[in-house]
């Protein structure tokens, strides 16, 4: 499997965020968790993941319970 580019982000448990817009998955690889992806995630989801203030707390408020997700690495 080949990850999308994937851009580092500064946030205390991301390391960094990627998106395969088509297939609409984001991936995101946590500093201590490992590699997780986020499925049937729109692009302008993902713009507001990006751009948030927090990328921790968006991803946990409106990402968690939304979209389904597993752990790949």
């Amino acid at each position: 499997m080949s990850l999308p580019e994937m851009k580092s982000v500064t946030s205390s448990n991301i390391d960094s965020i990627g998106y395969d817009e088509h297939n609409q998955e984001v991936y995101v690889r946590f500093v201590k968790e490992g590699l997780y992806i986020y499925k049937g995630v729109p692009q302008h989801e993902f713009q507001n993941l990006m751009d948030a203030p927090s990328h921790g707390s968006y991803l946990n408020r409106n990402f968690k319970n939304v979209y389904p997700y597993e752990r790949i690495e």
